[in-house]
């Protein structure tokens, strides 16, 4: 039986959410596990009428009868967590024995929020402020709090005490803001552990155990590989290791386990926050686009920047995560565009570049090299037969596929759960 693993390959916000979801349901997946990042996450999923933004909860949570799991490489907002549930709950959506979180998840603690809060001040990385950075600098530090952490209140308050010596001398000699209270933030994270207690639960067993007997598991990420902690565009990037490798570190799966890794790709690029963006249109498109594709983070409404495709970053993606297929989506949002462009390389200086560099300092000085393709008139939105597009669309992912040598397998035209091609089956 099929496991597959769901990877953004660019800068986030490509659209995993409805992948996921679709996938799940057309492909029987049994378990859906999220594998990194936190609540700095948003994947929208559309059901009808009815949008669901979720940040932590694996997007396989709106089909009934699927284990949806929360892995040990996921750090944990509990009351943003619980706030996520009860949500859910209002909606319809069952919850109660079919989400399970890693004993060893990694808790963003009060403390977490408070100091990036001061360092986005003047470091201006772009970061949600929700502690993400923190939490995973005491992960390897070693000083983090742990989910199984909240069933030993002693072991709680005590790594809670130590750690706010160090984060109560930064707060007042280097923020100069007012220190934290140990006792009412222990006490407050005592009320999230009796809400979440029930759902704790040694997932890497669970995962496993379900692999070898046959179940269908699909591995989330979020955020995208441009993102990556390690082959992302540092330090303009997120704290956790958003590619393919990523899942198995993340959930605790060995990668003999795996056997598809999707890549999700806009059919146009974006991005939220600060860093390089060689292809962004700084005009009346980029606008267009931007109106046209609800480009606001699902997580924070800041509107992200909008460009064109770059291929260069793509084949980046390709090499680090390993492909099997690719799913593009938003293909809609480019119709009635005379001209599109694609990047192809990158001018830098007197160089001619076609791998993306890793120097921060050089892909901030990069010239797009555009190749120019037939836009399309005719509407793609809601089509769900490949050979229904218009020929200029047909001719735009074929570029695509030949550019990257990955097929394309999926292709989204508009929102809604149903709005799909399956061009080729992706398992």
């Amino acid at each position: 039986m099929p496991t597959a693993v769901i990877v953004g390959a660019q800068w986030g916000d490509e659209g995993k959410g409805k992948i996921v979801d679709f996938l799940t349901e057309e492909f029987n997946f049994d378990y859906v596990v999220r594998f990194q990042g936190g609540c700095n996450a948003g994947h929208t999923v559309v059901v009808g009428d009815e949008k669901y933004i979720l940040h932590q909860i694996p997007s396989g949570i709106l089909h009934k009868n699927k284990k949806c799991i929360i892995g040990n490489g996921v750090v944990v907002n509990p009351e943003s967590l619980l706030k996520e549930i009860e949500t859910l709950i209002n909606k319809g959506v069952e919850i109660n024995d079919n989400l399970f979180i890693a004993k060893h998840c990694h808790i963003i603690m009060a403390y977490h929020i408070a100091i990036e809060e001061q360092l986005e001040k003047s470091k201006k990385i772009g970061t949600t402020k929700k502690g993400i950075g923190p939490c995973y600098t005491d992960k390897i530090a070693r000083n983090g709090v742990r989910m199984v952490d909240l069933l030993y209140p002693a072991v709680l308050k005590s790594k809670i005490h130590a750690n706010l010596e160090i984060i109560n001398f930064l707060l007042e000699n280097l923020y100069h803001t007012e220190p934290l209270n140990g006792e009412e933030i222990f006490n407050q994270y005592m009320i999230y552990a009796d809400k979440l207690k029930k759902y704790i639960a040694d997932t890497d067993i669970l995962i496993n155990e379900a692999i070898d007997s046959g179940k269908n598991v699909l591995f989330e990420g979020a955020q995208g590989t441009l993102l990556d902690i390690d082959h992302g565009t540092y330090p303009y990037v997120t704290s956790s290791n958003t590619v393919a490798g990523g899942a198995c570190t993340g959930a605790g799966v060995s990668p003999k386990k795996i056997d598809s890794i999707i890549g999700i790709v806009k059919a146009y690029t974006t991005r939220v926050g600060g860093g390089p963006f060689p292809t962004e249109m700084k005009d009346e498109l980029g606008e267009s686009i931007r109106q046209k594709g609800g480009e606001y983070g699902a997580t924070t409404g800041r509107p992200r920047r909008c460009g064109w495709l770059d291929l260069v970053g793509l084949k980046h993606s390709v090499r680090v995560n390993g492909f099997t297929g690719i799913a593009i989506t938003k293909l809609d949002i480019l119709d009635g565009i005379e001209k599109l462009k694609v990047c192809v390389g990158y001018r830098y200086g007197n160089t001619v570049l076609e791998e993306f560099p890793k120097e921060i300092e050089i892909l901030e000085n990069c010239i797009p090299i555009y190749e120019e393709l037939p836009g399309w008139k005719d509407s793609t939105k809601g089509i769900k037969n490949y050979e229904e597009l218009p020929g200029n669309a047909k001719k735009y992912l074929e570029f695509i596929e030949k550019s990257l040598k990955v097929k394309i397998q999926i292709i989204s035209t508009g929102q809604k759960r149903d709005e799909i091609i399956i061009k080729e089956s992706p398992l």
